[in-house]
């Protein structure tokens, strides 16, 4: 079972379930938006996802698609940033022993699904980060512009269909991630889950 030398520190907890849900915010997010027409009413308030939960008000006018491209964008430069810190932290603060009951073969698996997904949650961001500056858009974060779009349309295109493979890979990444932690769950009974959470 886990036990405190085998835990995560509070700070990686926190930071593992903002990027985690984070992330599968941010895949809704871009399903939802790439079905949005790209003629539309500007407006300056917006009902986010038509849920009738939250109206986000702009300072000026502009086409939904507009509104949930950039804020697909604010939230991803955000994601990035926790990233970041969170290698930051991995780094200065060395991950906990596994569990002793995993197999040898479990243990490379698992070492190897988390380094491949540390290098492809930095790839996702960057990769969309590149791909909005090429285009005549540019970046900004939540209403504050970052940087002018260079309107390089063949780049642009290149890296739209890098960020969406990433995106397919990092979803592949992420369930293999998922299978393993319900297996030791539910299957092994071993307390890896516990090495997550504040319990």
């Amino acid at each position: 079972m886990a036990t405190a030398s085998t835990k995560y520190t509070k700070t990686a907890i926190i930071l593992h379930w903002l990027i985690g849900f984070g992330i599968i915010f941010m895949f809704l997010l871009g399903w939802y938006m790439e079905g949005l027409p790209k003629e539309a009413p500007k407006a300056m308030g917006f009902d986010l996802f038509n849920l009738g939960i939250y109206t986000w008000q702009l300072s000026e006018e502009t086409s939904p698609r507009s509104f949930y491209f950039n804020l697909h964008k604010s939230i991803g430069i955000t994601i990035l940033g926790l990233i970041v810190f969170r290698i930051f932290w991995r780094i200065t603060h060395p991950a906990p022993a596994l569990i002793k009951t995993m197999k040898a073969w479990e243990k490379k698996l698992a070492n190897a699904t988390h380094h491949a997904l540390y290098l492809i949650m930095v790839l996702l961001p960057v990769s969309g980060v590149v791909m909005a500056l090429s285009s005549k858009y540019g970046i900004k974060w939540f209403g504050i512009p970052l940087a002018e779009g260079l309107g390089n349309e063949p780049l642009r295109d290149f890296f739209k269909v890098t960020h969406e493979n990433i995106g397919i890979l990092l979803l592949a990444l992420f369930a293999l991630h998922v299978l393993g932690v319900l297996k030791h769950t539910f299957v092994n009974k071993d307390g890896t889950l516990k090495r997550m959470t504040f319990k």
